[in-house]
This record gives C-alpha cells, sequence and structure tokens, in this order.
C-alpha cells in the first residue's frame, strides 16, 4: 500500500479509457423523453436526439 493509502485516487474499478462503457442502458433526451437503447462505447452525452436535437443522458443520470 502506497503512502495514501488504497488506489491513491487512481480511479481504481474503471477501465482505461472507460467513457460510455456502462452505466446506463438507455439513452433518454430530457426535453421531448425520447428513449434509445445505449450504445456501449459511446456516452450518450455525445448522441444527439433525433428528434429535437437536444443532447441525451444516460437513463440513471
Amino acid at each position: 500500500m502506497g503512502p495514501f493509502g488504497r488506489g491513491a485516487g487512481r480511479g481504481t474499478g474503471r477501465p482505461a479509457g472507460g467513457r460510455g462503457l456502462g452505466g446506463s442502458s438507455r439513452c433518454t433526451c430530457p426535453k421531448c423523453g425520447y428513449s434509445e437503447p445505449h450504445k456501449r462505447g459511446i456516452p450518450c452525452s455525445d448522441r444527439r436526439c433525433p428528434k429535437c436535437g437536444t443532447p441525451m443522458v444516460g437513463e440513471r443520470c
């Protein structure tokens, strides 16, 4: 164990480049409610709603 304790703030448990690799099963538009399945490896926030153009959010965000 290092001088700062376990993990030392290195984000243990998250894979390298882990954006968009988990968390939600659906991406949802917070403005109009449109929802679609989450595509692994692509963060919901990088997707735009095809109906209104608003950035989407993960179902559990």
